[in-house]
């Protein structure tokens, strides 16, 4: 049996490139494959290099890496080569990889963010592949020489059912409020002010789902507590898909998203979403899509007051056509099979 190892600054956690991994490790384990996850930070059954977390300053073990290494069939590399919050840990960990079988998942690129925005090109190697989640970095990879495969993040289209009114009375939510739930977490480029100002122009309950990170809470505090709406912060005792239940609106105003979970979440809920325009909104638009503007509320409000249940419908037969959690399995065995790779 073939070993795949999955390597990131972070793995387990509620940020879109530990869900992503965790996905992809369930559809590798379906195929036989023995995962072996490596991060910075994660839970009990990850190999941790403390010196690969984003935060850190020492300079990388190599010896350790290259024994959490030793053994592996296959490398998939999650961001941590992508977008060098780490520096130091991205070179390390490119020139482990050197002269064997890698696939670089690029969730982000470092010309994508303002403070990574000095630094080149990730690295590549002839027996290395690369991975975009969304066309548009595929298309600027391209420009820098670097040939890549764009593989949409993938969804479960029927996620369990959530309970509505436990998830609301927890949150401490009237049985007939307005909700717009705004799923991410808490940074500049989430545009939480937008969110809130649309729940605001609604008369609707703002709910913000995680917390803030990178130096955010100052002005997150400060935002919401001047709010003119009940505000519930966090995810509370129960899943998200109990938030999702308890929602009437969800709202995503990023103003950069390298890919944008929530706006499938919201299809597969089954619940209208107010869309910002980030770039690669634009790209999932492109499929057909139809959402609404959170800086347009009238829309929604005639949407609320005469649900248009074709249109939730249609929304769902589009995702279900082109990113499926089903097909996840037979996306990676081609991939897999592709000759650099030779797994």
């Amino acid at each position: 049996m073939s070993t795949i190892g999955i390597v990131s600054y972070r793995l387990g956690g509620a940020d879109g490139v530990s869900i992503e991994a965790a996905k992809w490790k369930a559809a590798i384990s379906s195929l036989g494959f023995s995962v072996r996850e490596i991060a910075g930070e994660g839970p009990e059954q990850v190999t941790a290099i403390e010196s690969l977390r984003i935060d850190s300053t020492n300079p990388v073990d190599v010896d350790q890496l290259e024994e959490a290494l030793d053994g592996l069939d296959l490398v998939i590399v999650e961001n941590l080569c992508s977008l060098p919050l780490n520096p130091s840990a991205s070179e390390a960990v490119a020139h482990a990889l050197r002269g064997r079988p890698a696939i670089l998942r690029h969730h982000d690129l470092s010309w994508q963010r303002p403070d990574t925005a000095h630094f080149g090109p990730p690295p590549t190697d002839p027996l290395w592949q690369h991975v975009t989640i969304n066309q548009r970095s595929r298309d600027e990879l391209a420009t820098r020489d670097i040939l890549a495969t764009c593989l949409y993040n993938r969804f479960e289209m029927n996620p369990p059912p959530g309970d509505r009114h436990l998830a609301r009375t927890d949150a401490g939510i009237d049985t007939d409020a307005l909700v717009v739930l705004q799923p991410t977490r808490a940074l500049q480029r989430k545009n939480i002010a937008g969110g809130l100002a649309l729940a605001e122009s609604l008369g609707a309950t703002y709910w913000l789902t995680a917390a803030a990170e990178d130096g955010y809470g100052p002005t997150l505090d400060e935002l919401l507590h001047g709010a003119r709406v009940q505000v519930v912060r966090g995810q509370g005792p129960g899943t998200i898909n109990d938030v999702y239940a308890a929602s009437d609106i969800v709202v995503l105003p990023s103003l950069w998203e390298g890919f944008g979970n929530p706006v499938i979440e919201s299809v597969t809920h089954r619940k209208p979403l107010a869309l910002g325009n980030y770039p690669v909104a634009q790209e999932l638009l492109a499929f057909g899509f139809q959402f609404f503007s959170p800086l347009q509320p009238q829309p929604l409000q005639d949407f609320l007051a005469d649900p248009d249940e074709d249109l939730l419908e249609e929304n769902f037969e589009i995702a279900q056509t082109h990113f499926d959690i089903a097909d996840l399995p037979s996306v990676l065995d081609d991939l897999f099979a592709s000759s650099s790779l030779g797994i």
